[in-house]
């Protein structure tokens, strides 16, 4: 599927979104829309990502399109109407328009009468089901092993570790599947629920209903964790998806030199082995689990000081870490979630 992804005046370090289509998606994306980036490429940014031109809008992309991905997220999940123009192109040009965002695309009626001309399909990835209910305590008893990835904040790679784990389960030979939470990861899977989205009290039944449905047909289930137990604005998100998931490990994510909440940054950080024991007390009451690794992203440093942040990290949580971009997922860190 030929994809434009939109990320204008984010790419790449606000447009998580954009980064996850292009590393982990099917789609063979054919441009990036970036006013302020146009003229460069991926690689010139992100060297290790898919390459693709980054270019100013619609208009500037070449050959035929069959969808545009809305790459961003801003806090508070809003559209930005600087983005207008080129959904509107990308919809006249025949495109469907997928986003993950609080405003529902479908709802907009310049371009709901669009997309019905056009015959495009609005697929709005944070509208979650309609029959969601309370969870009744049971994801706990699946025969498949259920691993969730937490993190120590948001935007510190909990979906990146997630697909990587999986993916490296799978190169052992281990049957092991997604089981998505976020837009990035539903986008990149094309099933899950949104749980940002979804009324509190349903939170926990909708990781829970999705563990139910995935874990006859696999032996591991990677939970996409969001946000922060910690969080000053997401914390109840995450704790949905702690007692909802049940899980028989947990896999810490943090960001190397990160001490303060992203976008939040009056609140600092606790120290990593405090968020190890909030996550395992936490959790305690309705599923006993504990920290057995974890992911680093090390991004901003460079070999050396990324390889030793990595140590480091893995000595403050009492296990193996790794970077799972720039080191993989080696058999230690398999060996303690298998």
């Amino acid at each position: 599927m030929r994809t434009v992804v939109l990320a204008h005046e984010k790419f790449p370090d606000r447009a998580k979104t954009a980064q996850g289509v292009l590393r982990y998606a099917d789609d063979e994306v054919v441009a990036v829309l970036d006013r302020d980036a146009a003229g460069t490429r991926v690689r010139d940014h992100v060297p290790n990502l898919p390459d693709a031109p980054i270019v100013a809008s619609m208009a500037d992309v070449e050959g035929p399109v069959d969808r545009l991905v809305v790459g961003i997220a801003p806090i508070g999940g809003g559209f930005e109407e600087s983005w207008r123009p080129d959904v509107r192109a990308a919809i006249e040009r025949g495109c469907d328009v997928v986003a993950g965002l609080h405003y529902f695309l479908a709802d907009d009626e310049e371009f709901a009468a669009l997309a019905a001309e056009h015959d495009c399909e609005l697929n709005d990835i944070r509208r979650p089901p309609d029959d969601l209910t309370v969870a009744e305590g049971v994801a706990g008893d699946v025969d498949a092993q259920v691993l969730l990835t937490v993190g120590t904040d948001c935007s510190v790679g909990k979906m990146t570790t997630t697909m990587e784990l999986v993916a490296a389960l799978q190169a052992a030979g281990h049957d092991a599947a997604v089981v998505p939470t976020g837009q990035t990861g539903i986008m990149i899977e094309n099933w899950g629920v949104p749980v940002d989205r979804v009324v509190s009290d349903f939170t926990a039944g909708a990781v829970e209903r999705m563990i139910l449905e995935a874990a006859p047909d696999h032996d591991y289930l990677v939970v996409e964790g969001q946000g922060s137990i910690t969080h000053p604005a997401y914390s109840a998100v995450t704790c949905g998806i702690l007692h909802g998931a049940m899980a028989d490990r947990l896999v810490l994510c943090h960001e190397a030199g990160r001490e303060a909440v992203h976008g939040y940054e009056s609140f600092s950080l606790p120290s990593v082995p405090q968020v190890v024991d909030l996550y395992e007390s936490l959790s305690a009451p309705v599923a006993e689990t504990e920290i057995v690794a974890g992911a680093l992203n090390t991004s901003g440093l460079d070999a050396d000081a990324a390889r030793t942040a990595v140590d480091e990290f893995g000595a403050a949580l009492g296990g193996p870490a790794t970077d799972p971009i720039r080191h993989g997922v080696d058999e230690d860190l398999l060996g303690v979630l298998t």
